[in-house]
């Protein structure tokens, strides 16, 4: 099994980044795919970065990304080991110009994501950790310090739920309700999942749809960090490279 080059790998993701903001810094046009998402130069540009180190890094590693076509179940299913790369997360966020928006590259093993890298360029921030690393580390200006998730609260008060501020969905009103007026933090692309890894929140409900390409780095992150992502209905892992889709189902992503 090929060692993994990991800071190598958080260069080429900050590389992606630093393409990235070439183009957030200009005037650029939106494209629309197929299922009406929307697509800008920076995507394209991160892919190829990304794509171009890691052929040139671990070259017997396949690499299943948000820009490239899609491989099928029958060749899927041969890998024990990739890369599932989302070369900019939170495109509308990009477009939004809120600074919100993420590179995502996770190692995925046997299904479970076991170690992930989330650079977030417009913040001037890089998140990398997982279990293959046993732990998870926040780096801003080149200086890594450690992130754990934090305790949760021990009663019904005292909550940090991602979410949105304005547009809540009737299903996160009602997961709400379990609550004694949680503080809602709002954030947008991986980063929400990132706030529970560095213990600025303690639970993350999404109860709409995500691509596997979404969630897989900031998933690999948190487990570092000592929290977990579970599927709502069932409350097992959530897990990678299923025949059916790549489309997740519904998760809650918590601290300790």
């Amino acid at each position: 099994m090929p060692t993994i080059p990991y800071s190598d790998i958080i260069q080429a993701a900050q590389a992606a980044g630093d393409a990235i903001m070439t183009v957030y810094q200009k005037d650029f046009e939106v494209y629309q795919k197929n299922d009406d998402s929307p697509l800008t130069e920076a995507d394209l540009a991160a892919h190829r970065v990304i794509v171009d180190a890691l052929q040139r890094l671990t070259p017997d590693l396949p690499i299943l990304s948000e820009e490239s076509e899609n491989a099928p179940w029958d060749e899927r299913k041969t890998w024990d080991r990739y890369w599932l790369v989302d070369p900019l997360d939170g495109t509308k966020e990009f477009v939004k110009k809120n600074d919100e928006f993420t590179v995502n590259i996770a190692l995925i093993e046997h299904g479970e994501p076991t170690w992930g890298v989330v650079d977030a360029p417009a913040l001037g921030c890089t998140y990398h950790g997982g279990t293959a690393t046993q732990g998870a580390w926040k780096s801003v200006n080149g200086q890594d310090t450690p992130i754990t998730v934090s305790k949760a609260p021990e009663s019904n008060a005292g909550w940090r739920i991602v979410g949105s501020r304005s547009h809540q969905s009737d299903a996160f009103k009602a997961f709400l309700d379990d609550f004694d007026a949680p503080e809602i933090k709002s954030m947008g692309s991986s980063l929400k999942i990132c706030l529970i890894a560095e213990g600025e929140a303690d639970l993350y409900p999404r109860l709409g749809p995500t691509s596997e390409w979404d969630t897989g780095a900031a998933h690999a992150v948190l487990l570092g960090a000592g929290g977990q992502l579970n599927v709502a209905e069932s409350g097992e892992p959530l897990r990678y490279n299923q025949e059916e889709s790549v489309l997740n189902p519904f998760f809650i992503a918590r601290g300790a």
